[in-house]
């Protein structure tokens, strides 16, 4: 039977019942959205190596893709915190080309996951590698906003973590005071407006009030040492059009990596999102659709000069907070965006720098999960090495190799807890079955002489093919008939059947009987495909140990008639 497509966009759904008065709450909620979302998205885009103008693109574009397409009812799409040292450094090796590129061959994948029905295995990344790079990426965010943040008087900022740190402190003396004083208070601001109205974004009120505080600064009484906007970029407070992006076999072997870092942090991060906010409202997410529609986003926005999108849980849980309950919301979100950029984006310059540092200073500390990155601390060795793998590897060299060498950490350690967990046992005298059920009972089996069986508990992968082959060639006997007893084994990979085919050739080379008892149905069939049932006689795969045992004594029969 032909396997569908999971895409089914909740928009489409939830519109065949949509009423007035949910319009009304998405209507209001998308429109705090779209405010709580201004800040961020020009702070993410100038922290990102890019315009101002490009965050909000990316935001207005992606966000409305991803309200349209995707599996969730309440995400909300755009640029986010966890991209800006990967986008960064794309920029500054590749440069904008290089990122829209990258960027597009992520948003391949993305759609290819959902395809291939990967969202729910996504979800199941071990939560140390995502505390590890979420950690790793706050701290770097931090340590790229200083400059800014004191008004420090640095020509070129160096890319690795400690070697920006050594000119943080050999330039401290540059420190400006105006600047310093700026992003101080606008963290103030930030950190205490919820205390007061949980409704209006705080990074959106030190926005507005300390550009008001420069604006009568610089025209006013002549201060002209702070930093804005408008000295380091050009704003171009319109929607750009679409931009040819040409691929070669070399650009594109070249952004692989970088493309792959880009598809699993955007997956990881929309899918982590999309399940919190399932928690909150009660609903349930299609994963595959949600990493189809963030695909999407992702193949569009950089053709319009964007950068990566991902789901953003702040300001889905704004949405959420604020009554938005459908996708109408997140579209509604985009376009207040829009009419921000096309009306009021000329005024946007007028931002001064060291503000948007302390919008980011606080992002990077909300980002931090110290609290989380300690209790895991007191958890389990493996838990904690590959927390600390992925975190030192996140700061101090980039968050790709983190991934990458924190997924291969987290997948060996699982790998070693299977073995850890997969017993093998030999058996020569006597089979207790109260062991083998709930219910207690007194009945034993007895084993006859010359038969022993080996018990395989958990499943018979490559890792513990291995550890079997070594327990039978330390056993040393060599009985008449053999059972393989495989009722506790879930599965076989081709290496657990190349060492039972190995076993069945040494066991007739020493004329010994190999018989197998309590295979599964799944494993059984793969018995079959690989011809092994014929091999080793169909007669000899039983169905449980007391047909095994049968069995092992009509072979017994039979070889003591031909002595």
């Amino acid at each position: 039977m032909k396997q569908q497509i999971d895409f089914k966009p909740k928009l489409f759904a939830i519109l065949k019942n949509y009423s007035k008065e949910r319009f009304l709450s998405d209507l209001m909620a998308g429109i705090i959205v779209g405010i709580v979302a201004l800040p961020l998205a020009i702070a993410f885009g100038i922290a990102s190596g890019v315009s101002p103008e490009k965050g909000l693109i990316t935001a207005i574009i992606g966000g409305f893709i991803v309200s349209f397409l995707g599996g969730s009812n309440v995400q909300i799409g755009g640029p986010t915190g966890a991209f800006i040292v990967i986008v960064y450094g794309i920029i500054q090796n590749y440069g904008i080309e290089g990122l829209a590129i990258a960027t597009i061959m992520a948003g391949i994948m993305l759609v290819i996951m959902g395809l291939l029905k990967l969202g729910t295995i996504i979800r199941f990344i071990p939560y140390p590698i995502v505390v590890g790079f979420t950690s790793g990426i706050a701290l770097t965010i931090f340590t790229t906003q200083m400059k800014d943040l004191f008004g420090l008087s640095i020509e070129k900022i160096p890319a690795d973590f400690i070697s920006k740190w050594i000119v943080y402190f050999t330039h401290f003396h540059t420190l400006n005071l105006y600047p310093a004083l700026i992003g101080l208070i606008s963290i103030l601001i930030i950190v205490y407006t919820p205390k007061l109205s949980k409704k209006i974004p705080g990074s959106l009120v030190a926005i507005i009030f300390m550009t008001i505080i420069i604006y009568l600064l610089r025209h006013y009484l002549g201060v002209d040492t702070i930093e804005t906007i408008g000295d380091r970029f050009i704003i171009n407070a319109s929607l750009p059009g679409p931009e040819g992006i040409s691929f070669t076999i070399e650009t594109i072997t070249m952004l692989w990596p970088a493309a792959f870092t880009i598809a699993m942090l955007g997956a990881i991060e929309s899918l982590l999102s999309a399940t919190v906010a399932d928690g909150v409202t009660g609903d349930k997410h299609n994963s595959n659709t949600e990493l189809i529609a963030q695909g999407a986003a992702n193949i569009i926005v950089p053709v319009f000069g964007g950068i990566p999108v991902t789901g953003a849980i702040a300001r889905t849980m704004t949405n959420i907070n604020n009554g938005g309950r459908t996708p109408v919301a997140g579209i509604i979100h985009a376009l207040v965006l829009l009419l921000i950029l096309l009306f009021l984006g000329p005024l946007t310059k007028h931002i001064p720098m060291a503000c948007l540092a302390g919008v980011l200073i606080v992002v990077s500390y909300n980002m931090s999960e110290w609290r989380t990155f300690r209790s895991l601390l007191k958890g389990p060795k493996s838990d904690i090495s590959v927390l600390l793998a992925t975190f030192f590897l996140t700061v101090i060299f980039d968050l790709t190799i983190a991934i990458e060498i924190g997924l291969l950490m987290a997948m060996f350690l699982f790998m070693r807890r299977v073995m850890a967990t997969t017993r093998i046992s030999v058996i020569r005298d006597v089979i207790d079955l109260n062991s083998d059920s709930e219910i207690p009972h007194d009945e034993h089996l007895v084993i006859p002489q010359g038969v022993e069986v080996y018990e395989i508990d958990g499943p018979f992968f490559f890792g513990i093919a291995n550890k079997f082959d070594g327990v039978m060639q330390t056993l040393g006997g060599k009985p008449n008939v053999r059972i393989i007893r495989m009722r506790k084994v879930p599965f076989i990979d081709s290496t657990g059947l190349h060492n039972l085919e190995s076993l069945l050739r040494l066991s007739k080379a020493e004329n010994i009987q190999l018989i197998l008892s309590g295979v599964n149905d799944d494993v059984h069939n793969l018995l079959k495909k690989g011809g092994f049932d014929q091999k080793i006689g169909p007669d000899n795969i039983c169905g449980n140990i007391n047909i095994a045992l049968e069995r092992a004594e009509e072979i017994l029969s039979l070889q003591r008639g031909f002595r």
